[in-house]
């Protein structure tokens, strides 16, 4: 059950703050209005209950499908992660979602 206050609403409810703060980016990045509730209160997960602590991702509630949609795709991306490969610079091993050697900044082959 979704909540509502005023002319936001409550789209998603994520437990780790980083991922809660990379939505939030992307939302941004797209023109869509994102506020982040409970960002900081996870460190009082325990005296709270735990999925009262969750950061939460409001948006405004035109922009709510969308956002959804959004947020599905980055949670659930498309398509199989690419395999690992050899830097051809410095023959490091990366894994296949990188584009850069992290070593040397060798572009993928």
């Amino acid at each position: 059950m979704e909540k509502t206050v005023g002319n936001l609403e409550r789209v998603h409810i994520i437990a780790d703050p980083l991922i809660a703060g990379h939505i939030e980016s992307v939302l941004a990045a797209r023109g869509i209005y994102c506020m982040v509730r409970n960002r900081h209160l996870i460190g009082g997960a325990g005296e709270i209950p735990p999925l009262e602590a969750w950061p939460e991702i409001w948006v405004d509630r035109d922009d709510a499908p969308i956002a959804r949609q959004l947020i599905h795709e980055v949670l659930e991306p498309a398509g199989p992660t690419p395999d690992p490969w050899i830097c051809p610079d410095c023959g490091e091993r990366i894994e296949g979602q990188f584009a850069e050697c992290w070593h040397c900044g060798a572009v993928a082959p």
